[in-house]
C-alpha cells in the first residue's frame, strides 16, 4: 500500500512537472523556460555538434546542424507524451489494484485516444478523461506554436538576407562602410542603422521566448543571424571611432540596442559576462586587423577625421561592450567562421566576404566586350 501511494505522489508530481514545462514553453509569452525544456533541447543538439565538429569542412558542418533545431522540437514533443503516460500511469498503479503494466497500457491508450482499455472504477475514469485530455492539447499547442515559431524566424532572416548586398557573405562590419563609400550612399548608414535597431529588438524579444530559434540556421551555409548582427555593430563603432563628425545617433542607438539583445541572449544561455567594462582594456580583436581594415575603408572612399591610431581607442571602448558575448555564442553555434568573430577550435580559417565582380559595357570592371579585345 504504501509502495501505491508513493508512486501515486510520484505521478501527481510528474504531470504537473510536464504540465508547467508545457505552458513555460508554449503559453506564457516571455523568458521563462522550463528545465525540462532546455535540457531536451540541449540534449538533442549535442550530438549533432559533436558529430559536426568532427568535420573540417564547414559546408558540411553546417548540413549537419541544420537538423538540430527542428528535431528538438519534435524530441520535445514525444518526451512531453512519455512523461505524461509515465506520470498518468503510476496515478493509476498508485489508485487502483491493477499491474503497472495494465497501468501503462491503460494511460497509452487514454493520452493517445485510442481507447482499447478502458477501466471501469471512478478515480480510474477520472483520470482516464485527463490523459485522453492532455494528449491532443499537448499536440495542439505545439502545431499552433510552430507558425509563430516560423513566422519570428522568416521576420529575421528577410533583413540577414538584405545584408549580404551590403556586407557581403559571410557579413564583415568593415565590409558595410567600404560598399557604402564605394557608391557614395555613406548617408544611407543612418537607414541600415535604424532597421537593425528594430531588428535586435525584435531578435531579443522573439529569440528569448523562443530559445530554439537561437540555434535555428539559415538557409545558406555562410548566413547567419549572429554574424550580421556583429558585422552591423562593428561597423557602427567603426563609423564612430572614425568620423565622428558625422550624425551619430543613429549608430549610437542602434550600437546599444545591438549589445543588449547580445546580453539577453546570453542570460538565457548561460553565458557570462563583464554587465561594465571598462573601456580601456584590451580587446581580442588585434590592433593590426583594425588598422588594416581602415586602410580598407578608406581606400573604397569613407571619409576619415580619425586616422587609425587615433581611432583604436574609441573603437576598442564600443566593442568591449559586446566582443566576449559575440565569440562565445559565435563558438556555441558554430557561425560561419566570418572575419571579427572569433577562433573556431582552430582548424576553420576565417573567410572573407565574397564580393561581386562588376560588369559593365564596354570592358570596364570586368570582361570585355565581344567587339573588344581582351
Amino acid at each position: 500500500m504504501t509502495v501505491r501511494i508513493a508512486c501515486l505522489v510520484a505521478g501527481i508530481l510528474v504531470v504537473l512537472g510536464v504540465l508547467s514545462s508545457v505552458v513555460r514553453t508554449l503559453v506564457v509569452p516571455r523568458s521563462v523556460q522550463s528545465k525540462l525544456s532546455k535540457l531536451v533541447q540541449k540534449g538533442t543538439i549535442w550530438p549533432f555538434r559533436f558529430l559536426a565538429r568532427r568535420s573540417p569542412d564547414y559546408l558540411r558542418r553546417d548540413g549537419l546542424l541544420a537538423w538540430a533545431a527542428p528535431l528538438s522540437i519534435i524530441t520535445l514533443l514525444l518526451v512531453w507524451l512519455f512523461l505524461f503516460q509515465i506520470g498518468y500511469a503510476l496515478m493509476m498503479f498508485g489508485s487502483s489494484t491493477m499491474t503497472i503494466g495494465a497501468s501503462l497500457r491503460s494511460a497509452g491508450s487514454s493520452l493517445f485516444t485510442l481507447g482499447f482499455a478502458t477501466p471501469d472504477a471512478a478515480p480510474l475514469t477520472i483520470l482516464d478523461f485527463l490523459a485522453a485530455a492532455s494528449g491532443p492539447i499537448v499536440i495542439g499547442l505545439l502545431i499552433g506554436y510552430l507558425p509563430v515559431l516560423y513566422g519570428e524566424y522568416n521576420r529575421r532572416e528577410t533583413e540577414v538576407t538584405m545584408l549580404d548586398s551590403r556586407a557581403g557573405e559571410p557579413n564583415w562590419g568593415p565590409e558595410i562602410l567600404a560598399r557604402h563609400a564605394a557608391v557614395n550612399s555613406v548617408a544611407n548608414l543612418d537607414d541600415l542603422f535604424l532597421s537593425w535597431e528594430r531588428w535586435a529588438a525584435e531578435v531579443s524579444e522573439s529569440h528569448t521566448n523562443y530559445p530554439t530559434l537561437v540555434w535555428t540556421r539559415s538557409q545558406r551555409p555562410l548566413r547567419h543571424w549572429l554574424i550580421g548582427l556583429v558585422a552591423v555593430m562593428d561597423a557602427a563603432a567603426m563609423q564612430l571611432a572614425l568620423n565622428p563628425s558625422h550624425s551619430q545617433g543613429r549608430a549610437r542607438i542602434a550600437l546599444r540596442q545591438g549589445f543588449v539583445t547580445l546580453r539577453d541572449l546570453a542570460d538565457v544561455e548561460g553565458i557570462k559576462y563583464d554587465p561594465d567594462p571598462d573601456p580601456d582594456n584590451d580587446i581580442m580583436l588585434p590592433k593590426e586587423e583594425f588598422i588594416a581594415a581602415v586602410e580598407h575603408v578608406v581606400a573604397s572612399g569613407f571619409p576619415q577625421d580619425r586616422t587609425a591610431e587615433e581611432a583604436w581607442p574609441h573603437f576598442r571602448g564600443w566593442r568591449i561592450n559586446y566582443e566576449s558575448i559575440a565569440y562565445q555564442l559565435a563558438e556555441m553555434l558554430d557561425a560561419p567562421p566570418a572575419k571579427w568573430t572569433g577562433d573556431r577550435y582552430g582548424h576553420l580559417h576565417e573567410v572573407e566576404p565574397r564580393r561581386p565582380v562588376n560588369r559593365q559595357p564596354g570592358g570596364q570592371n570586368g570582361r570585355p566586350r565581344p567587339d573588344q579585345p581582351a
